[in-house]
């Protein structure tokens, strides 16, 4: 069907969770009640008790949330990981509702469901850019393929007893060389993600900058850097060793061949994230990980 409303929200869920069921239940009906039309994935739909009023479309394409001023997406980090790929695709802002386990991409938790309608109706919300990367891929110079995250793109081994040799190059100058299961190559977004649990700092969202992070390294120097966000980071996988394999947030595959040539720069499109609120980096971070911070007797006077 076909709505004439004056504004329209797509909403997208993990709709092989209950709880995003609910969730979105409660939103549709929320944010029908206040006139806001919703736009739903007709793959999605008959999973959802979606009310008469709700646009299902067909195809999953970034032209699909045209004419969309917001994507809603509810779900743990995968679904948000999928959003963010639909709004770097059509600009349109993604406000996620966290619905898994730790959900740094999120700006909201089940329990805020009605606060996120409200918000959405008024219009209460402020659109903040993160920093993406782009990725190239070489073979003998020739480019073999490309693609981009929001997270981090990570070079690993495939086998299970074979350490992937690499070179890591940073600006056009070699750094160093050794082996391992794998490189992170990551942006602020993702420190919290896979380059967090590879042992790379947590650097805060609004910092511009770029990570690579070894993972399980088979060397004395195989520290975490931190670079300009304008450099330019390669891993050479070595000809001699089995080939890798390249994944960009966890969601797109390649296979690697040998001596494949890696490169990640700071990405062209970034993703636009809706905030409700001016909740600190640190106080998210606190909350996320349920740091211990009891004790604290709070900032000296100035």
């Amino acid at each position: 069907m076909t709505q004439n409303r004056a504004r329209t929200v797509f909403l997208l869920a993990h709709t092989g969770r209950p709880a995003a069921i609910r969730s979105a239940e409660l939103v549709v009906k929320g944010l029908l009640h206040f006139g806001i039309g919703v736009r739903v994935l007709e793959a999605e739909a008959a999973d959802l008790p979606l009310p008469d009023e709700v646009e299902l479309v067909k195809e999953a394409t970034p032209q699909c949330l045209d004419g969309c001023e917001l994507l809603i997406v509810l779900g743990g980090d995968g679904t948000l990981l999928r959003g963010a790929e639909f709004a770097r695709a059509s600009g349109v802002p993604m406000l996620g509702v966290n619905l898994g386990r730790v959900g740094f991409l999120a700006e909201a938790e089940r329990d805020d469901l009605d606060r996120v309608v409200d918000r959405v109706v008024m219009k209460a919300y402020e659109v903040e850019e993160r920093m993406t990367v782009d990725v190239v891929v070489h073979k003998n110079g020739d480019i073999v393929h490309t693609d981009w995250a929001l997270n981090e793109a990570a070079v690993q081994k495939v086998s299970a007893e074979k350490l992937l040799e690499v070179v890591l190059e940073i600006d056009g100058r070699p750094v160093t060389g050794f082996g391992c299961d794998g490189i992170v190559c990551a942006t602020p977004t993702g420190s919290t993600a896979y380059a967090f649990s590879a042992g790379g700092p947590v650097v805060w969202p609004e910092v511009e900058a770029l990570l690579m992070v070894p993972i399980s390294a088979h060397a004395l120097f195989a520290k975490p850097l931190v670079t300009s966000p304008n450099s330019v980071l390669a891993v050479e996988v070595q000809p001699d060793t089995p080939h890798g394999v390249l994944w960009c947030d966890g969601r797109r595959m390649v296979e690697l061949p040998q001596g494949a040539r890696v490169e990640v720069r700071r990405g062209a499109v970034p993703v636009r994230l809706a905030r409700l609120h001016h909740a600190s980096f640190t106080d998210r971070l606190v909350a996320k990980f349920a740091l211990p911070v009891s004790g604290w007797r709070g900032a000296p006077p100035h």
